[in-house]
């Protein structure tokens, strides 16, 4: 799995390097063992945000992605669409990504995460629960699936990372409702690329499925 995130990610037009981090040795030495660069990171950190900081100290760079390890069919291009904003932005801190739900099962499952954004793309919540909420007789919102990948100027990234763990976060265990609480605006662009992130036993067949699908074609 780790692989094809690493190969996918290394093929974004907008990427110089791809660097997994990871506290755990073994996938250290699989990712090596493909030719990739792995950096061994402290294994007392919360959240994923925490152990991309901790490797961001040592680059010399202005912006940095995190794709999860779980997303092996994740686009190239998807990279791409939240990295590009920053070049027209100076102003702009951090990027993800949010698509469209279409069907009632994403909306009500707690492992698929739901955002709301304003008028400018920026994001006001994110949350496992099923939001937005329509009254009866009222017209339907829209409803956004948030695609865990994110961009950050490397500067924001550290002072994230440096900021303590927030009630709202603990309690959905979502790392970028630290941001918001703090005050560190999120833009979530929506993009037309779909992905798979393996939470279950279930979403990893799924996956397996999809991988060997052109195989059999």
């Amino acid at each position: 799995m780790i692989e094809h995130v690493y190969r996918r990610a290394a093929a974004a037009a907008s990427i110089d390097r791809v660097i997994v981090a990871t506290d755990d040795e073994r996938i250290a030495r699989a990712v090596r063992g493909f030719g990739g660069d792995a950096r061994m990171t402290s294994a007392a950190h919360q959240s994923g945000t925490d152990r991309l900081a901790e490797v961001a100290r040592a680059l010399d760079c202005d912006v940095v992605v995190n794709v999860q390890g779980d997303e092996p069919l994740i686009e190239p291009a998807m990279i791409d669409e939240a990295v590009a904003p920053f070049a027209r932005d100076a102003a702009l801190l951090v990027t993800t990504l949010r698509r469209r739900i279409s069907s009632d099962a994403d909306l009500h499952n707690p492992n698929v995460t739901k955002v709301v954004v304003d008028r400018d793309d920026y994001a006001l919540y994110f949350s496992r629960a099923p939001i937005p909420y329509t009254r009866p007789g009222q017209p339907e919102a829209s409803a956004w699936r948030h695609v865990g990948l994110y961009a950050y100027r490397r500067t924001c990234l550290l002072q994230l990372a440096a900021l303590p763990q927030t009630a709202l976060e603990r309690a959905e265990a979502l790392e970028q409702l630290r941001a918001l609480e703090h005050g560190i605006r999120i833009k979530a662009i929506e993009t037309a690329y779909d992905s798979i992130g393996v939470d279950t036993p279930e979403d990893l067949e799924r996956v397996r499925r999809l991988v060997a699908a052109p195989a059999r074609a």
